[in-house]
């Protein structure tokens, strides 16, 4: 059997006993995490989630680069389509985690670069092989980021493919106050 029949037949059992109609665009939960394409760091699996409860972005390195924020702006647009609203009282979680492969592209600053949208002199800066330094760096982007709804609660979380625990290095905090209407 290949992998496409065995993922076909794990969908036919999907469908037969877990999948939902009544699911809605919105997370349930109010909850964005953006974290890492390395398949141990799966937020699903990781906080336990069910189908509905949150919106995942995942990227090479969890990090905060244009096309997240791309896909972040996207998102909202999605959101208000569907008559929903991203920002105000939703949590947005920044998940990075130890032994992440995005230190193996060191030797590649170009592309890291390009990854960033920055010049390769910045890189330092991104702390890119500390995850507990480069979260923290990323929770400041995006709180820099004006663009962003100031009702986000955010947190910085590095999860340990080790011990399957996760470390919240940057507390629960809005992301900015919320202007006065």
């Amino acid at each position: 059997m290949n992998v496409i029949d065995t993922l076909t037949r794990r969908n036919e059992a999907f469908a037969k006993n877990r999948f939902s109609a009544d699911l809605k665009i919105m997370p349930s939960m109010k909850t964005m995490i953006i974290g890492c394409v390395d398949p141990r760091v799966d937020p699903v699996d990781i906080f336990g989630l069910m189908p509905g409860e949150a919106a995942v972005i995942r990227n090479v390195g969890g990090r905060i680069t244009p096309a997240t924020l791309q896909t972040m702006a996207m998102l909202r647009i999605v959101a208000n389509a569907s008559g929903g609203e991203i920002g105000p009282g939703w949590n947005l979680i920044v998940l990075h985690h130890n032994d992440c492969g995005i230190g193996c592209l060191a030797h590649s600053p170009e592309l890291l670069a390009k990854h960033f949208g920055v010049d390769t002199e910045d890189l330092e800066a991104l702390a890119i092989a500390n995850p507990r330094k480069a979260v923290a760096v990323d929770v400041a982007a995006l709180k820099a980021n004006l663009l962003l709804p100031g009702g986000f609660l955010v947190t910085g979380l590095v999860y340990d493919v080790t011990s399957g625990r996760i470390e919240v290095v940057v507390p629960p905090a809005l992301l900015r106050p919320e202007k006065p209407a």
